[in-house]
Parts: C-alpha cells; sequence; structure tokens
C-alpha cells in the first residue's frame, strides 16, 4: 500500500507561543500525522502597513489592528523554530515550516524534507529561485492561480533544472474555510497529465471527506489544518479541524488506501472462499436415463459451482448421457 504523507498545518495556531506550539506537536503526533508544519515569517517583510485585512482574518481577529499588527502577534523568532524542530526530533515527528519572505528563508533555513511553496507566492518567481537552490523536494500550493498561471511556474521551474519527480501540485482553495463544492480535487487529474508532477492536496474545508476523495485521484501528500480548538482566538482557527478529527481521517485515509488496492484484478483470499458457493453447476432438472439426450429441459444451473461450468452447457445439449440421473442430480464430466 503506497504510503500518504499527512501534514498536519498548526501555522499560526500556535497564537504565538511556543508552549502551545508544543501541545500542538504533541497531538499531531498522537493523532499519526506525518508532519508538524508551521510558517516562517518576518511580518515586516511580508506585510506593509496598509495591507488590508481578509474577510475571515477581520471575522476571528480583533477588528481593530491592522494585518501586520495581527501577524506580529502570530510570528515566532527564529530560535523558537529552532526549539519547535528539536521538540518534533525528540517526539519523532517531523517538522516543516514555510517560508513567507525572501529574509526569513536566508536568513533562518532549516533543514527539512519539503520545500513549501504558498499559493501567495505561486507568481514570486525570485522567491522560488531561492527555494530551489536549497535543492529540496518542492511543494507548490495552487490556490487562488490560474491554470496559464500554474503553467508558468511549473516551467520556470523545470527549466531551472529541476526535475519533476521532485515536484508536487497541491490542489488548495485559498478560502479559509473552503467550501466543499470548492474543493475541485478532480482538478488532481489535469495536473498528473498535463504538467507530469506528483498531486496532492491541501484541505482547507473544514471536513474530512474531501482529502478521502483526493487520496482516491492520487493524491500522494494531504495537508491539514488543525486546532487544539475551534475558538481559539486567531485567524485560522475556524477552518482547522480538532485532533480527534485529524486522527479520524488519517485512520479513514489509510482504509480508502487499502479500499483503493492496484490496477491488477485478481481473486483475493476473502473471496477465493465464496468462488464455488456463488457459482453455478450443470445439474439435471428431472431424472435422466442412460442414452437420453440432453436438452435445456432436463438440465438446469445451479449453485454451487464445484461440477461443470454453466459454458459447457452448450456441449451438453443434443450428446447422450453415459450415464442416469436422478433429479437435482450434479452433472458429471464423463457424461458424454
Amino acid at each position: 500500500m503506497k504510503k500518504i504523507l499527512i501534514i498536519a498545518e498548526i501555522g499560526v495556531n500556535h497564537n504565538g507561543s511556543v508552549s502551545l506550539a508544543k501541545k500542538l506537536i504533541l497531538q499531531a503526533k498522537k493523532a499519526g500525522a506525518d508532519y508538524a508544519k508551521f510558517q516562517t515569517f518576518n511580518s515586516e517583510n511580508v506585510f506593509s502597513k496598509k495591507t488590508p485585512k481578509a474577510k475571515y482574518q477581520k471575522n476571528n481577529t480583533n477588528k481593530n489592528e491592522t494585518a501586520l499588527e495581527m501577524a506580529k502577534k502570530l510570528e515566532l523568532t527564529f530560535e523558537e523554530h529552532k526549539l519547535l524542530k528539536k521538540f518534533c526530533d525528540k517526539n519523532k515527528i517531523k517538522y516543516l515550516s514555510t517560508y513567507h519572505d525572501l529574509y526569513s528563508l536566508k536568513n533562518s533555513y532549516i533543514d527539512m524534507d519539503f520545500m513549501k511553496i504558498p499559493s501567495g507566492d505561486l507568481n514570486n518567481h525570485p522567491f522560488i529561485l531561492e527555494v530551489i537552490k536549497k535543492k529540496k523536494p518542492i511543494l507548490l500550493s495552487t490556490g487562488a492561480s490560474t491554470m496559464s498561471e500554474i503553467k508558468e511556474t511549473v516551467n520556470f521551474i523545470i527549466k531551472k533544472g529541476f526535475g519533476r519527480k521532485n515536484l508536487t501540485l497541491l490542489q488548495c482553495n485559498s478560502s479559509y474555510p473552503t467550501p466543499v463544492k470548492d474543493s475541485n480535487i478532480s482538478v488532481l487529474n489535469t495536473y498528473k497529465n498535463k504538467f507530469k508532477t506528483k498531486i496532492g492536496f491541501s484541505d482547507h474545508t473544514t471536513d474530512v471527506e474531501p482529502s478521502i476523495v483526493a487520496v482516491s485521484y492520487g493524491a500522494s501528500i494531504i495537508e491539514k489544518h488543525f486546532t487544539l480548538n475551534k475558538s481559539l482566538p486567531g485567524p485560522d482557527h475556524k477552518a482547522s479541524i480538532t485532533p480527534i478529527e485529524l486522527k479520524n481521517m488519517i485512520i479513514a485515509i489509510n482504509k480508502a488506501m487499502l479500499a483503493i488496492g492496484n490496477n491488477k484484478k485478481k481473486l483475493t483470499k476473502s473471496e477465493k472462499l465464496n468462488r464455488t458457493i456463488i457459482r453455478k453447476s450443470i445439474f439435471a432438472s428431472r431424472n435422466i436415463k442412460i442414452g437420453e439426450k440432453f436438452t435445456m429441459n432436463n438440465l438446469e444451473l445451479m449453485r454451487p459451482g464445484n461440477g461443470l461450468q454453466p459454458k459447457t452447457l452448450f456441449k451438453l445439449l443434443g450428446k447422450k448421457s453415459k450415464i442416469s440421473y436422478k433429479k437435482k442430480q450434479l452433472i458429471k464430466p464423463n457424461s458424454i
């Protein structure tokens, strides 16, 4: 069974607290996630003083503060990220973080399995070029992007000598939370066929079903926002799932992977037991004498299938029986 990587997107749901971040890491591990992911940024290099808040941010944070003021409350220092990386290592869950500005990328880089390019930077080619230089597999989130923009960025990455096998396109809808109807998971087929890359799903719905469906479309990575409590203050908590929901989602994904199987049709151990029971054999529908011809009037098809297969009926018709049969008796192979 193919392993699906589960990224528990803590993001900024730590609310600027290392203590809360550690609790989230432990819960991500307990739920069965492979990665605990954060966001690394220097607020003043991401937000201008005039950057407006998104509607969901206005609804879930202090309406009187600016986007920059909000971000500063959610910012972790570079040293704090290092502490969280060590804490992840200690608790045997892998650390990831998304960089949101060049300054942070250049000055606080922590070695990770993947580099995540957020949806907001899909068209930020100068930033992407610095990400490429880290020579790590890239997760490219495609929220709020057109197909032509995605194509342009994928081509840019490939032209820089970055192999397609190390690039994963994440279907994403940049709405928090995302309505299920806007998930558009079937576009993963388009990504796979058009760009020949790996595919994944960054799920911003508050449901677990979209991620399960994404796995059936071939997603190899699932990223899901999660929180300890949806009612906590902060922009992303209401668009996140709880630890128990995360655990149930992971269990469901693993079951889905078992159900998906592979593209080869073969008898399974479980159905071999029923194969003979559910199939049919040829039986005498009435008493048949030696020398009597087999006809549709003296033969019938019944369970179990431990005798002549139904497809041999046509060969029997019109032939004389070498054996006498009683009604409901199984027709033997040496009858003619």
